[in-house]
């Protein structure tokens, strides 16, 4: 397994992690995700630590509770083996104070997941979404205060906007604080808008990504193509409202350009998609989920090979958007020798 650095921390996190949002099965979500018990999960776990995939993630708000609980039990004997990231501050419950990011929403989080994992301390902890009514200073202190505890050793975002993130890592800076190493974003061959303003902040300030739904909701399984209709039984039909749009011919592009690639290659698509984002700039590691051992093994098969440059280059243009202002001079050679995204990205969209 390949290991690379979380950001500036030091710390290294495999390629690959695993992402247990499948685990637990409730809500109109999650049930669609996956519903794997606790005996599954185990496998799953066995089948991850075997193939040195050692970091797992999870989130309180995922099938409310269940699969931190699920995961923290299939991790159990075996914890010192585990990376255990986890999310918080989206509404986990009925009270006015069950959602974002104050002191006593973090504290009052951090103690809860702690029981449903199983565990002494939460290695990764990320802010499942920016609080707007808290001010970061106090959402820093706080956060900086647990990792003094011993019950969380690194910081980390998700859902963040750059100006959001910025804003917090310039606080931290200023008052001496833990910062955020880490950024869970969703990043896919079908959804760049990481590339943006995103990646060129986490390259700057040191943050390193850790990707969320590769496979574009699953878009890019191989299960769509062009001029076929959606297979019975697929996530998407209960997901659709919760997938971030693409438009149908830009799909059907990126799909067939991973169709060439899968001939010259031998591999599926699912192995490509991940392979192209394990290739791009200031990924640290790419959560994989599966609701069986089949797809889990599949998508393990993303590592120990390289696209080349030219597949890179014709799933690059197969995927390419015209960025939103003010990104796009910079992508079509206006001040190309001053613009670190576009030497950060090779020059390619």
């Amino acid at each position: 397994m390949e290991h690379r650095f979380l950001g500036n921390s030091g710390f290294k996190v495999p390629a690959l992690g695993f992402g247990a949002g499948t685990f637990g099965g409730q809500g109109p979500l999650f049930s669609a995700w996956g519903n794997t018990d606790v005996d599954g999960a185990r496998r799953i776990v066995d089948i991850c630590l075997d193939a040195g995939v050692n970091l797992f993630d999870t989130a309180d708000v995922y099938s409310n509770g269940a699969s931190e609980a699920i995961l923290g039990a299939a991790l159990k004997g075996r914890r010192h083996q585990a990376i255990l990231s986890t999310k918080l501050s989206l509404r986990s419950g009925d009270g006015p104070n069950d959602t974002g990011s104050s002191r006593h929403h973090l504290i009052e989080g951090v103690e809860a997941a702690l029981k449903r994992l199983d565990t002494e301390h939460i290695d990764i902890l990320q802010l499942h979404a920016f609080d707007a009514m808290t001010p970061v200073e106090q959402v820093l202190r706080t956060l900086d205060d647990l990792v003094r505890s011993g019950k969380v050793r690194y910081l980390g975002v998700s859902n963040f906007a750059g100006w959001q993130l910025m804003k917090s890592l310039a606080a931290s800076e200023r008052l001496g604080l833990q910062r955020y190493v880490a950024n869970q974003a969703y990043y896919s061959l079908i959804g760049r808008d990481y590339e943006h303003e995103l990646m060129p902040l986490g390259a700057d300030q040191g943050v390193g990504a850790i990707v969320w739904s590769p496979l574009g909701w699953g878009r890019l399984t191989g299960k769509i193509r062009r001029g076929q209709p959606l297979p019975e039984g697929s996530r998407l039909h209960e997901t659709a409202g919760f997938a971030p749009p693409v438009d149908d011919e830009r799909l059907y592009r990126v799909i067939d350009a991973m169709g060439e690639v899968a001939e010259e290659t031998g591999k599926t698509l699912p192995q490509i998609a991940l392979n192209w984002l394990l290739q791009r700039p200031t990924v640290s590691s790419v959560l994989i989920g599966a609701r069986t051992e089949e797809q889990l093994k599949q998508n393990l098969g993303a590592l120990g090979w390289q696209l080349s440059a030219a597949q890179m280059e014709k799933l690059n243009t197969a995927s390419a958007t015209t960025p939103p202002y003010p990104h796009y001079p910079y992508w079509n050679g206006m001040f190309a020798e001053r613009a670190p995204v576009l030497a950060l990205q090779g020059g390619n969209p």
